[in-house]
Order: C-alpha cells, then sequence, then structure tokens
C-alpha cells in the first residue's frame, strides 16, 4: 500500500490566533470536506469556524462551496475567514 502524502494547509488572518499561532497544519484529506474534518480534528478550537465561517483557497482560486474540489499534496491550501461583502 503507497504512503499517503499529507496536504499542506496554511492558515490566514484571524485563524492562527484561534489556531494558538499554529500557522501550518500536514492533514489528509482527497477533497475540501475531508481536509477540514481532519483540521477539526487536530485543532479543535478552529472546528467551530469550519462550516461556513472560512474559505479555502486552492493554487489561488477561492472555493466557498465545493466541499468535493480534489486535493493533492502539490496544491497550495490556505484557509481564511470568510469575508461579508456584497
Amino acid at each position: 500500500m503507497p504512503e499517503q502524502r499529507l496536504l499542506t494547509v496554511k492558515l490566514g488572518g484571524s485563524l492562527v490566533s484561534r489556531a494558538g499561532g499554529r500557522t501550518e497544519f500536514k492533514l489528509e484529506g482527497r477533497n475540501i470536506m475531508e481536509m477540514l474534518r481532519h483540521l477539526g480534528r487536530d485543532c479543535p478550537e478552529l472546528e467551530p469556524m469550519l462550516g461556513n465561517a472560512v474559505s479555502v483557497a486552492v493554487d489561488g482560486q477561492i472555493y466557498r462551496d465545493a466541499l468535493l474540489h480534489p486535493l493533492n499534496p502539490d496544491n497550495e491550501i490556505i484557509l481564511l475567514p470568510r469575508m461579508a461583502g456584497g
């Protein structure tokens, strides 16, 4: 069985303070939903925000409601607090 390569997930904005100052996590996940689930387990302080309070940037493209978007270890993944606006 091949070894699973981990995703590198970086945090931005107020998520860093919620995560106790951590800016980066190594996580499993084949898609955004799985990655967020693993992040919530690794950092329970972030778990309440991982539903609708974050946006996920993958290789510079922001995904807001695309939980099944596939991820791979080569992606640049950044979580940001979701901005309200119009």
